[in-house]
């Protein structure tokens, strides 16, 4: 049997509700439907603001709780990491980057990494380029070709209102699920192989 495909996604929000978390849901659900019949998939969503506390005291590795050692080796151990975070100050969230510094430095070379982030307007787009792209290639992950970006406008009462913002998480999937089927392990099926 096929080892299954665990998508492991992360929410830099810090509060709940969360248009970010909102937004990484959508985009989780989208890979899940798009791989889910062609191999078993597990998903993992982590939510800082939930369990960012748990970071909040460690400065290194062996001073993270259970809680937060567990978040760690699920990142580490995902087949496929969608990352979001909304815009604070013209980056990510602190916290969403004291928790990837935790990270092993080489625990996500080759692993496909689906860039998502949330602003209160499209002139914060590019924080996907050059905040999020910068930082995973330092992991020497591979960042998927398409991020996605929703500004406040997208939503409305914490759902995704926008067919724009949905046809944008569609491709998104639709030219990353070739990426992500690449990096699947050679014990892949030979029917699964030629999807």
């Amino acid at each position: 049997m096929t080892a299954p495909v665990s998508i492991v996604a992360v929410s830099g929000s810090l509060h709940a509700p969360s248009k970010t978390t909102v937004l990484t849901q959508e985009i989780l659900d989208a890979f899940t439907a798009a791989l889910d019949g062609h191999v078993p998939v597990e998903t993992h969503l982590i939510e800082l603001s939930e369990i960012g506390r748990e970071f909040s005291g460690a400065l290194t590795r062996d001073e993270l709780s259970p809680v937060a050692d567990e978040a760690i080796r699920h990142i580490e151990s995902a087949t496929l990491l969608i990352v979001a975070s909304p815009v604070y100050r013209a980056s990510f969230t602190g916290l969403f980057k004291h928790v990837f510094d935790f990270v092993g430095q080489y625990a996500l070379i080759d692993k496909p990494v689906q860039l998502a982030a949330t602003g209160g307007s499209d002139r914060h787009a590019l924080i996907l380029e050059h905040q999020f792209r910068p930082l995973f290639s330092f992991f020497q992950a591979l960042t998927l070709p398409i991020g996605v970006y929703a500004s406040d406008a997208d939503f409305v009462d914490y759902r995704v209102a926008s067919d724009a913002l949905r046809a944008r998480i569609d491709q998104a999937v639709q030219r990353g699920v070739p990426i992500v089927r690449s990096s699947l392990p050679d014990s892949v099926s030979e029917y699964v192989a030629t999807w």
